[in-house]
């Protein structure tokens, strides 16, 4: 390492990098608001510092040397490094957007519906919604995630909403013609591409293992869900998706037989976000939201099986 006597020193620096650019002190000057005097005697010092020439100098012009261009070179990523970590540390200084990563299904069915409470509560905070889906990665420009899995995601903290619970849904015309899962015509059984399981795990917790789903595949939960409200199947449902549908009758869960997926839906983030402001404040009103969720769903569920009854 070199002594102290001899290291780089930011004015120099930019002198230098501003003289490369322009090829003249004259110029370098002027983007920098010094004299050409003040240019020179920095690079100078900094050459002296070195113990290299980076330029040679002619009347008019400057000539970069073979360690003036190795420096210039290696000094450009690293002057953009250093601009990109003061804007994201000024950033900070400010109010923090919150950027929540977030599948579209989950978006779309119900945490959009929801936000307008969450801004009316908590308005000094910007809400970013960003694709958040199992398949994407997560990000470190994430203020935080909602995730469907098991809980255990290396190097982030976890946070429990809700359980995944799957039951059939569709419209209420369609729900007065079934009797038992029996009568579920297998061409009508909406399919969702990347959930292949949840049929069969339902029908074989009703009793209707031997019925196959051979209806429309569709590549999102939400997508299968607006095709049943409009008639054209029975979607599998996925709490939360279906909450606000059934809540509002326009969705039907025509069987009272609810299945656990096997997962559940968790708020993830990074350690070092706990102490943001915002995302606490997203965190809280999420929970109380999740737990609003819950109840409600748990009242819907016992209607059900009191009308099975």
């Amino acid at each position: 390492m070199l002594p102290l006597s001899r290291q780089p020193f930011l004015n120099g620096i930019r002198a230098f990098e501003a003289a490369s650019r322009a090829g003249s002190f004259v110029a370098a000057a002027a983007e920098l608001n010094v004299t050409p005097a003040a240019v020179s005697r920095l690079v100078k010092l900094l050459e002296e510092r070195m113990g290299v020439a980076l330029f040679e100098r002619h009347a008019n012009r400057l000539v970069l040397t073979a360690a003036g261009m190795q420096y210039r070179d290696g000094l450009v990523p690293l002057l953009a490094a250093l601009a990109r970590l003061t804007e994201q540390v000024a950033e900070r200084a400010g109010p923090q957007p919150l950027t929540v990563g977030v599948g579209p299904t989950f978006a779309i069915r119900w945490l959009i519906p929801r936000l307008a409470d969450f801004q009316r509560r908590a308005p000094e905070v910007e809400v970013r919604i960003t694709t958040g889906g199992a398949t994407v990665p997560f990000s470190d420009s994430w203020s935080c995630g909602i995730r469907l899995g098991e809980g255990d995601w290396p190097g982030l903290a976890s946070t429990p909403l809700f359980a995944a619970d799957l039951l059939p849904v569709c419209a209420p015309a369609l729900a007065a013609r079934l009797g038992s899962p029996r009568d579920l015509p297998e061409t009508a059984l909406l399919r969702v591409a990347h959930a292949a399981e949840d049929w069969p795990r339902w029908l074989a917790a009703a009793g209707a293992a031997g019925l196959t789903a051979h209806g429309p595949v569709f590549e999102f939960y939400g997508q299968a869900q607006q095709a049943a409200a409009d008639g054209v199947g029975i979607a599998m449902g996925i709490r939360p998706y279906i909450d606000d549908d059934v809540a509002s009758g326009r969705l039907v869960a025509p069987f009272p037989l609810t299945v656990p997926k096997g997962r559940g839906w968790w708020l993830l983030h990074r350690p070092a976000r706990e102490a943001e402001p915002g995302f606490r404040a997203f965190r809280d009103w999420l929970l109380a939201q999740a737990a609003t969720s819950a109840q409600a769903a748990d009242t819907l569920a016992g209607s059900r099986r009191g009308g099975a009854a």
